[in-house]
């Protein structure tokens, strides 16, 4: 019930903790946030603060001193340096590049399903957890390294033409987050700073597996160097 209780964005406050006792030296600590104020490095973030000031105090650290060191930066100094420096002319470059990567794209993967389309979408999603052998995973980093890519990259061209096989499709449009924590700077914060890309791949000239490797590098470091660009606003 803790966990499934609506937020009260208008007003705040958008995390809760409750401890929960149940014996003497038995306690659950819950703790929730809403998706706009925290994302997933946000929780690592978080849970090694939340371990330090833990040990610190048990150790006999005054409660009114903070053994974490001080941020550089504070999420609001962020949001205020990326809204003025994500206007005009920048904004303008980095969207003018998701149009042109994405323009003509296929609205839709025309995926084959094991029922009929419900003539209203739900839009309710799921996932689907699964985990891939230590030989497998042993010969697609073996992969990546003689083709110079990383294993995302690899695994994003093989997922690119699952989907191309499945749909018929050969021109495919997969989304993928980004941490989008781009200077050091960031990366101590709790925030929201991911973003969703749209990553396009092109199968229509049947690439070998070197090729198709290739445009993925080339197109994939080519998106991460325009991440910026808000996906609400790339939409």
């Amino acid at each position: 019930a803790e966990v499934q209780a609506p937020f009260e964005l208008a007003r705040g406050p958008l995390i809760r903790v409750r401890l929960l006792r149940l014996a003497a030296e038995d306690h659950v600590l819950c703790l929730t946030m809403h998706h706009s104020v925290s994302d997933g490095w946000s929780i690592g973030v978080l849970t090694d603060e939340f371990a330090a000031l833990y040990a610190a105090y048990t150790q006999g650290t005054p409660a009114d001193h903070d053994p974490l060191p001080a941020l550089p930066i504070q999420y609001a100094d962020y949001a205020v340096w990326q809204r003025n420096w994500l206007s005009g002319e920048t904004l303008q470059q980095q969207l003018g590049y998701w149009q042109g990567q994405l323009g003509g794209a296929p609205e839709l993967l025309e995926l084959p399903t094991d029922r009929p389309r419900p003539p209203l979408m739900s839009h309710a999603g799921a996932s689907v957890a699964f985990s891939l052998g230590q030989p497998l995973v042993a010969a697609l980093r073996q992969l990546g390294k003689q083709h110079d890519v990383t294993l995302f990259m690899t695994l994003y061209a093989g997922w690119a033409i699952l989907l191309s096989r499945l749909s018929g499709q050969d021109d495919v449009v997969i989304g993928a987050p980004v941490a989008n924590r781009q200077r050091t700077e960031l990366e101590g914060l709790i925030g929201f700073f991911v973003n969703t890309l749209a990553l396009r791949c092109d199968l229509s000239a049947d690439p070998s597996v070197e090729e198709l490797l290739q445009q993925v590098k080339d197109m994939l470091l080519s998106a991460y160097s325009h991440q910026d660009a808000p996906f609400e606003q790339v939409v």
